[in-house]
């Protein structure tokens, strides 16, 4: 009989390995969106509704694949949901008009809400002081947009886009099957059949679900929007070609996933709070710079005039981007450490609740990344309107949680001062 550690870290190891996979797919039109906007002549704002449809039902499954999990498990449910994804992931390959590629990949967004599953099914194999780092490991497979980046264009060069769909349909029920194979049911983990849908849904009346909402929009919703707009950023913004594109988003894709594991150990040693509002900080130092558009600026000058150019270059630009891809990992992890921490007992709904809030940031996001491009035309626009969220989260985070600890803090010397003068 295998010992509850192993499989604890079996769990781990193959849930993270299929959360990958699934990224990768989820993620797909990143790069092969990129063709098939050439090949429909679509403008900037159909592009991000392209990118963007399989991240919609990739949200809205989230809650339902909490609550499935919470009740099921995690095993039964990763599974099955794994192979509901393969035939609509073949079928992308045939589709021709712009509607059939959205129809299809709303059934290949599923893929995407394997993460509620696996987050759930894996924290439960661990004790509360290290279940932080187990869901940073699972998250790591955020390291799917990365292979994605740096294997679809591969493909693309040589067979075309359409293979793409077809090595990954194979891929996924390979996936599935070793899945089935190496991980294990503990029926400890479920919850009680007594609980009710109208309880599991009350978490939908606490606001602290939702402040937990808000920080994950930008931190998940925010890397994913990126993940599945930069290629063509750099393509049109930098005019490289689509496999040098890829490879250099995947500096901000790698990070992204690998580094989750990291901030799942800082949250456990110093805490959910502490960890995210760095995050966000860094986050909306790095957008500033970001944001400022390709400027030049021609002044008088006692020679004459001279004109100054102001803005990133590729490089800089890139080097920032993998900042911000830091970041961003470090405070997925943080957000769930502080869903672990508040609510122990239906982890499953609570992380389909905000992950349902993150991947809507990642569907909305990319659609108005396009428009506000059709709209003014300064392509670093997107990068302004991330600035903007981050520092809707930064206000909420100060007003509902920093002034209430130093009001805490105050409250504590003045009864310290209080004890010491009697």
């Amino acid at each position: 009989m295998q010992s509850q550690q192993y499989k604890a870290w079996s769990v781990v190891s193959m849930s993270t390995l299929a959360f990958t996979v699934c990224f990768m797919i989820w993620m797909m039109f990143a790069v092969i969106g990129v063709p098939i906007k050439q090949q429909l002549g679509l403008n900037e704002t159909q592009f991000g509704i392209l990118v963007a449809t399989p991240v919609l039902t990739g949200s809205l499954i989230r809650v339902p694949l909490g609550m499935w999990t919470d009740k099921f498990g995690g095993r039964i449910v990763f599974f099955v949901l794994m192979l509901t994804t393969v035939i609509p992931i073949w079928l992308i390959s045939y589709a021709t008009e712009f509607w059939q590629f959205l129809l299809v990949g709303l059934f290949v967004g599923l893929a995407g809400g394997s993460f509620t599953v696996g987050i759930a099914y894996c924290a439960r194999w661990f004790p509360r002081e290290r279940q932080g780092l187990a869901m940073g490991i699972f998250g790591a497979g955020n390291t799917g947009a990365a292979v994605t980046k740096l294997l679809a264009p591969i493909i693309v060069v040589g067979y075309g886009w359409t293979m793409v769909p077809k090595v990954y349909a194979g891929l996924m029920l390979v996936t599935a099957i070793v899945f089935w194979f190496f991980t294990y049911t503990e029926p400890a983990h479920k919850v009680s059949k007594s609980v009710t849908i109208r309880e599991q849904l009350a978490a939908f009346k606490d606001p602290k679900v939702w402040r937990y909402s808000q920080y994950y929009s930008i931190v998940f919703g925010g890397y994913v929007a990126l993940a599945l707009w930069m290629t063509k950023y750099y393509v049109s913004q930098y005019g490289f070609d689509l496999k040098t594109a890829a490879f250099l988003a995947a500096a901000f894709s790698i990070p992204g996933g690998v580094l989750r594991a990291v901030g799942g150990y800082f949250s456990d040693k110093y805490g959910a709070h502490t960890i995210t509002w760095w995050v966000l900080w860094v986050s909306l130092l790095c957008l500033f710079f970001l944001s400022y558009p390709q400027s030049s600026i021609t002044i008088h000058t006692v020679d004459g005039l001279r004109t100054f150019h102001f803005g990133l270059g590729p490089t800089a630009f890139t080097i920032v981007m993998f900042s911000l891809g830091i970041a961003f990992a470090i405070g997925k992890a943080s957000v769930f450490k502080y869903i672990s921490d508040d609510y122990p007992d239906n982890i499953g709904v609570i992380s389909g609740v905000v992950g349902l809030a993150g991947g809507l940031g990642g569907f909305l996001m990319p659609i108005m990344f396009g428009a506000l491009v059709d709209l003014t035309g300064v392509r670093s626009s997107a990068f302004m309107l991330m600035f903007g969220v981050v520092w809707v989260s930064l206000m909420w985070m100060y007003f509902t949680e920093v002034r209430e600890m130093d009001a805490a803090a105050r409250g504590a010397k003045r009864v310290i001062a209080a004890d010491v003068m009697e």
